[in-house]
């Protein structure tokens, strides 16, 4: 076994006593000037946003200047994971801080629509529920995609408000999942179906701000905005003829680059008036909000530098944007080249918030904090992806990154090399074995692939186009 594997391994079995370390003490909040105030968290999340699809972070076709606003009063990371190419993968890990390969319901790529069994289990803790137990209110307003009713869902898995779609993708202007008469919305108030007009990014945004300007300074909040967009259908705001065209959620006949542009701009500013709320009701000071994206970009997204996109463990399908702003604790213009992933959110939030993760489930992301308040220097990490049954592999080493591809095998040193073309597996040999063999040690800590997972068309499986619409991802 590699010594970076003994010491990834050595971190995990510690993780809890890391978390407890690096929870603020007392004293040192009063230095800040926030004793006796615990944060609220703003946790915003983008769907199939790329890379490179914010102006802070290279887009020179539109500007997003609430997102680069935000970038430049907190510290945007730039070497930011996502835990898979696909989206209810990803929220596994996001929401348990943990692979997504722990829970069947994370093999899943991506969970394909009702199921009694297929979900994220109401007893697992999750960021919310430990939250919840640390005396703070909980909301989601946006996508689920964990699972669906009755044996699953955001009321049952910590949050205690809850307004959004359940399921992948729904038509930002009908709110349904699928095409035709026959197909209801995906739209509820809790558990209740309700009915609403209006452009869906605008919909959460107005949520979020109103539920932001009814909280108060005496008890915290999480509230995770979870967006749709950019995610297909293809339709910007004002787009309602274009809705009632489409044939196929799955719009593969539709979309183009002026589209996708009114779509994030779109998204951008219905962040800004969420960001604005929080400025009127004088709560931006001690709010930690969090940005960033649930796996690489789609077709009209932007990667640049990187190949790949969205359902490839290429770089393009799996970097994401990620910003993160709380003035009271995070110096204001910074860029970091910090390693991080969806699931290290959960212990990040939990020691800023004061709390801990759950001793019985000891989460695999590591707590960033001191690294984002500036009190430790980067730290180096060790990430594992798989994906449609393991026919892609990946580990990021520090700047080693071993990837398995279309039967193909590569080393890539991301530090040189960022696009992913001059393979050092010859000239390396050492290096890349012991990264294939880093892999298999961590996949045989995770639950298998059996038959019945849905992986996107692997072993005979039928294709994610082929699915009900409700299963998108």
């Amino acid at each position: 076994m590699s010594k970076d594997r003994n010491i990834d391994r050595k971190r995990r079995a510690v993780v809890k006593g890391l978390s407890t370390l690096a929870v603020l003490p007392a004293a040192a909040l009063a230095r800040t000037g926030t004793a006796g105030a615990r944060p609220n968290i703003l946790f915003i999340l983008a769907d199939d946003l790329g890379w490179a699809d914010l102006s802070v972070y290279g887009n020179t076709d539109f500007r997003t200047p609430n997102l680069d606003r935000l970038a430049a009063q907190g510290v945007r990371l730039t070497q930011a994971y996502s835990n898979s190419a696909v989206c209810s993968a990803t929220r596994f890990g996001l929401i348990t801080g943990r692979y997504q390969y722990r829970l069947r319901g994370g093999l899943e790529e991506p969970i394909a629509g009702a199921s009694d069994t297929i979900g994220l289990p109401p007893d697992h803790p999750t960021l919310p529920s430990l939250l919840k137990a640390a005396g703070y209110r909980t909301a989601l307003f946006g996508k689920w995609h964990l699972g669906s009713l009755p044996n699953f869902g955001p009321l049952k898995s910590g949050y205690e408000t809850f307004y959004g779609n359940y399921g992948g993708a729904i038509d930002y202007f009908t709110h349904k999942p699928g095409v035709g008469d026959n197909v209801k919305e995906d739209l509820y108030e809790g558990e209740v179906p309700v009915h609403e007009v209006g452009y869906y990014t605008d919909l959460l945004g107005d949520r979020a701000a109103a539920y932001i300007r009814r909280q108060t300074k005496d008890q915290p909040f999480l509230l995770s905005l979870h967006y749709t967009a950019p995610h297909w259908p293809w339709e910007g705001p004002g787009d309602e003829a274009v809705s009632k065209e489409v044939t196929n959620i799955f719009h593969y006949d539709g979309g183009d680059l002026k589209t996708y542009a009114k779509m994030v701009t779109a998204l951008d500013a219905s962040i800004g008036r969420v960001l604005k709320a929080l400025e009127q009701k004088g709560l931006a000071e001690n709010t930690i909000v969090v940005f960033s994206s649930d796996n690489g970009g789609e077709r009209f997204s932007k990667t640049w530098p990187f190949a790949g996109q969205k359902t490839e463990l290429l770089e393009g399908g799996i970097r994401v944007p990620a910003i993160v702003r709380w003035p009271a604790r995070i110096k204001a213009g910074q860029v970091s080249e910090q390693v991080a992933i969806s699931m290290d959110w959960l212990p990040t939030l939990l020691a800023a918030a004061g709390t801990e993760p759950a001793a019985s489930h000891p989460p695999d992301g590591r707590n960033l904090l001191p690294v984002l308040v500036g009190d430790e220097k980067l730290v180096e990490r060790t990430l594992f992806w798989r994906y449609k049954a393991n026919a892609q592999r990946a580990v990021r080493s520090g700047d080693w990154k071993y990837l398995k591809l279309n039967g193909n095998e590569f080393l890539f040193d991301l530090s040189k090399d960022q696009r992913e073309r001059a393979n050092l597996a010859a000239k390396f040999p050492d290096k890349f074995a012991d990264l294939k063999l880093q892999w298999e040690q961590w996949n045989g800590e995770m639950l298998p692939i059996t038959p019945d997972v849905r992986t996107h068309g692997v072993n005979g499986k039928v294709q994610a186009d082929k699915y009900a619409p409700e299963g998108t991802d």
